[in-house]
């Protein structure tokens, strides 16, 4: 399984997401998704990152480490 933290340079908030991750879900890959990149996605993101997807799912931030365990744990 992969998650994809959606983050931008710089971003503080994004990098305590990326700590809650490593501690909530330790065997978990990570991909960074830098929102810069992409017009769209600055406009659907830009004021909500860092947004962990999994899949179809999305969590906004701020989430938690029962939000992330939650979020990986197969319905």
């Amino acid at each position: 399984m992969t998650l994809v933290l959606l983050t931008t340079t710089g971003c503080h908030l994004c990098e305590q997401a990326q700590a809650l991750i490593r501690r909530a879900a330790p065997g978990v890959d990570v991909e960074l998704l830098d929102i810069a990149t992409d017009d769209a996605l600055i406009a659907r993101y830009g004021e909500r990152i860092p947004v962990l997807r999994c899949g179809e799912r999305e969590l906004a931030w701020p989430f938690g480490l029962l939000d992330i365990r939650a979020l990986v744990t197969p319905s």
